[in-house]
């Protein structure tokens, strides 16, 4: 049997799975920055006609899902396999949202990395031949992630200058065996990394070696440089995080330039909202790259990109307990 796996954390997809259709739903923040007109849905009500923010997070993976099987259209079939997942406990978010939808699932926790992991593992499944149509599903909630990492929103808490703005979206990516559209042709799976940081309000450079890292390695394995890529996107550091991994390849002697971008930076307008860092959660990336990268390839604007989804991979009560912060990043090579 021929290896599809690449140097120490890579592998290549050579039956190329198309992205055949993708859907954004985002909040009323969100619909008001740089993005706003491309997502497919924004909405105005934080709660989204719910009781709660966590049930209003729900509602977003529901809509982003309805979206992506009716922008599919009848000709493809729904999706054999569904990997989501969300930053609620358990992941009750995605739990809630596909229940009694019939679709068999696969809940994914990577934190703000999840739906590249849920992209990666799409690919491997589809390419593999074990399924022909595979979604990848994520969402985040401000409201409901503030609540639960660091102080309900009545506390009135100050924010740090290092924080990011959790997104409230969800995204819905649809890999396919056959049909037209962007196609994925690798992955890299990433390690976890520990740069001893504790402070839950400074993500950016708690997963900012993580995505040096697995970029490292994807140009390794794969033998390619920046320049083979025509972007590169990480998801999400924000604003410090982003330029800590400039810093990082400007020690190698690689100046990635205006080929890299991140998820955090692109979803909001740092002057004219209130956002510090720039965003953050598992819907950032997800809705960033349903609403803006899948598109770009699609029309032409690129032709590869290397999307790497970053997680920070702590939990309540490590926070709690001032544990240093574990973090993550899988990165999946699209193109046009």
């Amino acid at each position: 049997m021929t290896s599809l796996h690449r140097g120490k954390q890579s592998m290549i997809f050579p039956n190329r799975p198309v992205v055949t259709a993708w859907a954004s739903v985002v909040g009323k923040k969100e619909g008001e920055g740089p993005l706003g007109k491309r997502f497919d849905l924004v909405v105005p009500d934080g709660k989204f006609g719910e009781k709660t923010w966590e049930q209003a997070e729900t509602h977003f993976q529901q809509a982003a899902m309805e979206l992506l099987l009716e922008k599919a259209g009848e000709e493809i079939p729904a999706p054999e396999l569904v990997f989501s997942g969300d930053l609620l406990n358990q992941c009750v978010g995605s739990s809630y949202a596909l229940r009694g939808s019939g679709l068999p699932a696969l809940g994914l926790y990577g934190a703000c990395s999840t739906m590249a992991e849920g992209l990666l593992l799409a690919g491997v499944a589809v390419n593999a031949g074990y399924v022909q149509q595979a979604a990848a599903l994520s969402s985040s909630h401000f409201a409901a992630a503030e609540r639960q990492y660091r102080f309900p929103l009545a506390y009135g808490g100050q924010r740090t200058p290092t924080a990011q703005w959790t997104v409230t979206g969800a995204g819905a990516i649809l890999a396919s065996a056959e049909g037209d559209g962007p196609v994925l042709t690798g992955a890299t799976v990433g390690t976890v990394e520990d740069k001893g940081i504790t402070d839950a309000n400074n993500m950016g450079a708690a997963m900012a070696w993580a995505a040096y890292r697995t970029i490292r390695a994807n140009l390794e394995d794969l033998s390619r440089s920046p320049e083979d890529y025509d972007q590169i996107v990480t998801g999400d550091l924000g604003s410090l995080g982003s330029n800590m991994v400039r810093e990082f390849f400007e020690k190698d002697g690689i100046r990635l330039g205006n080929r890299y971008t991140d998820c955090g930076v692109l979803i909001y307008d740092p002057e004219a909202q209130d956002v510090h860092c720039g965003g953050s959660g598992a819907g950032c990336s997800a809705s960033v790259l349903a609403a803006r990268l899948l598109p770009g390839l699609a029309s032409g604007e690129w032709k590869r990109i290397l999307f790497c989804g970053t997680g920070a991979l702590l939990s309540p009560t490590t926070v709690q307990q001032k544990r240093s912060i574990p973090a993550i990043c899988h990165a999946v090579a699209i193109e046009s």
